[in-house]
C-alpha cells in the first residue's frame, strides 16, 4: 500500500511539473515581448491578435481534445499537448515573418487545449474524493507559480538574446515530453478506456455542448466562464488602471501582482483542502464570488499602494480558490467523463479568456472604472445561478 501511495505522490508530481513547466513557458516570454514587438516591427493590433488567437485556437479545441483525452487516454493527450507546446514556442522563436508567429499561437492554443484536461483527468482518475479537493487545489498552485516565477527567468534569459527565453520554453517542453513518455503509465485498463471511448463515440460536438447545458453542469461551466471573464478583464485592464488612475510605475505593478500571485499559492497549497473540508465546494465559490465582486467595487474608490495591494491580494486569491473549487466540484460529478467535463471546463474557461479582454478594454474607454463595476455585477450574477444549484442532483451523479 505503501508503494501505492508513493507511486501516486510521483506520478502526481510529474503530472503538476507538465502543468508548471506549461505555464512557466507562458510567463517566461512576457517581459520580452515589447521589445521582440520592436524587433519585428509589429503594430500593438498585430499584439492583440496574436494573444486572441491562442485564446481561439484553444476554445475551437478543447471539446475535441475532451473526448480524444476520453477515447484515446490521458498519457497519450499529454504528450502530445508537451510536444506541441515545445513545438510552438521553438517556431515562435525562429519566426521572422508575422504568419509564422500566427502559426506558433495557433498550435499553443492546441497544445493548452490537449494539456490542462489531460491533466485534469489523470489527477481526477488517480485520486479518490476525498483526495480530488486537494490535488486540484496543487494543480492551481502549480499553473499560478508557472505565472510567478516565468516573468523573471524571462528576464533573465533575455539578458542572452531576446529570442533566448522562446528557445528555454521549447527545450523544458521537449524534455517535460519525453520524461512523460517513459516515467507516466495510462491511468485507465484498456477495457475502461474503451467502454469510455464507445459511450464517446455516441456523441459529437453539438452533443457535447447540450450535454454541458444540463443543470448540474451548466451552472458550473456558466461560473467557469465567469472566472474567466472576470480574471482575464481584471488582469488585462490592472496595469493600465493602475498606471491612469494612482500613477504607478511597471516595478510597483509588479510588485502588486507578484506579492499577490504568492499568496494565493501559499493558500491553495496550505489551506484549500481544508477549506473545502470546512465549507464544501459549493459553499467556497460563492464565498469567493461574495468577496470578488466587493472588492471589485471597492477597487473604484480605493487609493494608496498598501491598500491596493490588499485589495488586490484578496481579489487574486478569490479567483485563485474558485479555480480548484470548480475543478473539483466538476470531477466529482463527472464520474466516467472526465475527459469530457475537462474538455468543457477548457471551452467555457477560453471563451472567457477571448470575451473578457475585449470587453474589459471596451468599457475602459468609456470610463476607467467601468471594467471592475462590470466585473461585480457578472460575479454577483454568477453568485445568484449559483443558488439554482441542487445538492440533491450532485449527490445523485456520485451515486450513478
Amino acid at each position: 500500500m505503501k508503494k501505492t501511495i508513493k507511486e501516486q505522490k510521483a506520478v502526481l508530481l510529474i503530472l503538476l511539473s507538465n502543468i508548471f513547466i506549461a505555464f512557466l513557458g507562458i510567463g517566461l516570454i512576457i517581459p520580452i515581448m515589447p521589445s521582440f514587438m520592436n524587433i519585428m516591427h509589429l503594430s500593438g493590433k498585430t499584439m492583440g491578435y496574436l494573444v486572441a488567437v491562442f485564446a481561439v485556437s484553444q476554445l475551437l479545441m478543447s471539446p475535441i481534445a475532451g473526448r480524444w483525452v476520453d477515447r484515446y487516454g490521458r498519457k497519450k493527450m499529454i504528450i502530445i499537448g508537451l510536444f506541441l507546446f515545445g513545438a510552438s514556442e521553438l517556431i515562435f522563436g525562429v519566426g521572422t515573418n508575422v504568419w509564422v508567429l500566427y502559426i506558433a499561437r495557433i498550435l499553443g492554443g492546441i497544445s493548452a487545449a490537449f494539456i490542462m484536461p489531460a491533466v485534469t483527468a489523470y489527477v481526477a482518475d488517480i485520486t479518490t474524493i476525498e483526495e480530488r479537493p486537494k490535488a486540484m487545489g496543487y494543480i492551481s498552485a502549480a499553473i499560478s507559480t508557472g505565472f510567478i516565477i516565468g516573468p523573471g527567468i524571462g528576464g533573465f534569459i533575455a539578458e542572452f538574446g531576446v529570442r533566448m527565453p522562446f528557445f528555454f520554453a521549447a527545450a523544458i517542453a521537449f524534455l517535460a515530453c519525453v520524461s512523460s513518455i517513459f516515467i507516466l503509465k495510462e491511468p485507465l485498463s484498456k477495457d475502461q478506456l474503451a467502454e469510455i471511448a464507445a459511450n464517446a463515440m455516441k456523441t459529437n460536438f453539438i452533443g457535447d455542448l447540450k450535454r454541458s447545458l444540463q443543470p448540474l453542469y451548466f451552472i458550473a461551466f456558466i461560473i467557469v466562464f465567469v472566472l474567466a471573464f472576470g480574471l482575464s478583464a481584471y488582469e488585462t485592464i490592472f496595469s493600465l488602471f493602475s498606471d491612469h488612475k494612482f500613477g504607478f510605475t511597471p516595478k510597483d505593478i509588479a510588485t502588486i501582482i507578484t506579492i499577490s500571485s504568492i499568496f494565493g499559492v501559499v493558500v491553495q497549497i496550505f489551506l484549500f483542502g481544508k477549506m473545502v473540508e470546512m465549507l464544501g465546494e459549493k459553499k467556497l465559490i460563492q464565498l469567493c464570488l461574495i468577496v470578488g465582486a466587493i472588492l471589485a467595487v471597492a477597487s473604484v474608490f480605493i487609493s494608496g499602494f498598501w491598500l491596493v495591494l490588499a485589495v488586490t491580494c484578496f481579489i487574486f486569491l478569490a479567483f485563485d480558490l474558485l479555480r480548484p473549487a470548480l475543478t473539483s466540484f466538476l470531477s466529482k460529478a463527472a464520474g466516467k467523463e472526465q475527459g469530457f467535463v475537462a474538455g468543457m471546463n477548457s471551452t467555457y474557461t477560453s471563451l472567457g479568456n477571448v470575451v473578457g479582454p475585449a470587453m474589459g478594454g471596451i468599457l475602459f474607454d468609456i470610463n476607467i472604472n467601468y471594467p471592475y463595476l462590470f466585473a461585480a455585477v457578472i460575479m454577483a450574477i454568477g453568485l445568484g445561478i449559483t443558488l439554482m444549484w441542487k445538492e440533491k442532483q450532485m449527490a445523485e451523479s456520485l451515486q450513478s
